[in-house]
């Protein structure tokens, strides 16, 4: 293989590096297991990834912009626990709200959803305004919204109890599936996942907003010399994301059929380890939609697929960090590369 050859080669492993790791990863558990190319596997691993998607998909654009996002999965818990507490069987013996009446299933998850998208605008302003730091302005609002989420799952009569009987239409959304009940069926929680990253990919490839929240994130002060109006466009992109951190709290309260104040709980870790072994750039303006799923897929194939095959799940962590820390050396030696 000559110099030229050589450096294709490279290039190739280079830029599909993300998709050639869940291929050999996901070869390499069906070497060991056959049974784990079902498509009743595929299915549950795409549904487990479902939420955990929508929320890297919203990390990624504020690591795009340079920053992070510690708050996500105290979002994802408290929106959660909102929908969830509106939408229970009005004959449950535990009701949040004992004398509400039913409401339409759509009014519990645009409240959560907009209360998602509130705090994303309270980050933003943060952020943008006042000129905190994204990693100390999430880590407060991180905390806030625990504590904020606590007190409301702490309300009587409920008193701290998880709350669950939710109604049969809501559970739906995230257990339900279209097609005959078999290997064939496709859930509904994917097909919201796959609507979201497809929004997600307009907003980043064929919009202005996408274009400078990549501008923002590759030289901020030339973004604000070229004319972007740089306070604005984070406070859209933070609000952004905080809606999308409520949509998925409000489908991880459907699919599981419950909610406690500590869901969420580590979530927005493992959505920006998701997001940086898909190719977002810690440096920030780097990052596409496809990348960031291929990522939320490896983490998902590991969970499930490990577990499949008997591995133990401290063995998983390992396998899990070394994957994150590969990761990001291989992004700094690119960064290093280009400078």
């Amino acid at each position: 293989m000559n110099s030229l050859q050589a450096k294709k080669v490279g290039n190739f492993m280079t830029q599909y590096a993300i998709y050639i790791v869940l291929v050999v990863l996901v070869i390499g558990i069906a070497l060991y297991d056959p049974n784990f190319l079902q498509l009743s596997i595929l299915r549950d691993i795409l549904s487990q990834s479902s939420t955990r998607a929508i929320i890297a998909l919203g990390t990624a654009c504020i690591l795009i912009t340079g920053g992070t996002d510690l708050s996500s999965g105290r979002v994802v818990g408290l929106t959660a626990v909102v929908s969830a507490s509106m939408l229970q069987m009005s004959d449950y013996p535990r009701k949040f709200f004992p004398d509400i009446p039913e409401l339409n299933m759509y009014i519990p998850i645009a409240i959560a959803i907009i209360t998602g998208l509130i705090i994303g605008i309270i980050n933003g302003v943060i952020v943008a305004k006042f000129k905190v730091p994204p990693f100390i302005a999430t880590l407060g609002t991180m905390v806030m919204v625990y504590g904020l989420n606590s007190i409301y799952f702490d309300t009587k009569p409920n008193e701290s109890q998880p709350i669950g009987g939710l109604r049969e239409d809501f559970t739906n959304l995230g257990q339900g599936y279209i097609g005959t009940n078999g290997s064939f069926s496709i859930p509904y929680i994917v097909l919201i996942a796959i609507g979201v990253a497809i929004i997600t990919w307009i907003i980043f490839t064929k919009t202005r907003l996408g274009k400078n929240m990549y501008a923002i994130g590759g030289n901020m002060q030339a973004a604000t010399v070229s004319g972007i109006n740089v306070a604005r466009n984070l406070i859209y992109i933070y609000a952004f994301a905080g809606a999308l951190y409520g949509l998925a709290g409000v489908l991880e309260a459907s699919r599981t059929g419950g909610a406690t104040n500590n869901y969420g709980n580590m979530y927005e870790l493992d959505a920006i380890a998701a997001c940086v072994v898909g190719g977002v750039s810690t440096s920030g303006g780097i990052g596409t939609v496809p990348g960031v799923l291929a990522g939320v897929m490896i983490f998902g194939v590991i969970n499930y697929g490990l577990t499949f095959i008997g591995v133990s799940p401290y063995w998983q962590l390992i396998i899990k960090g070394l994957i994150i820390v590969a990761a990001i050396g291989f992004d700094i030696r690119k960064y290093l590369a280009k400078k």
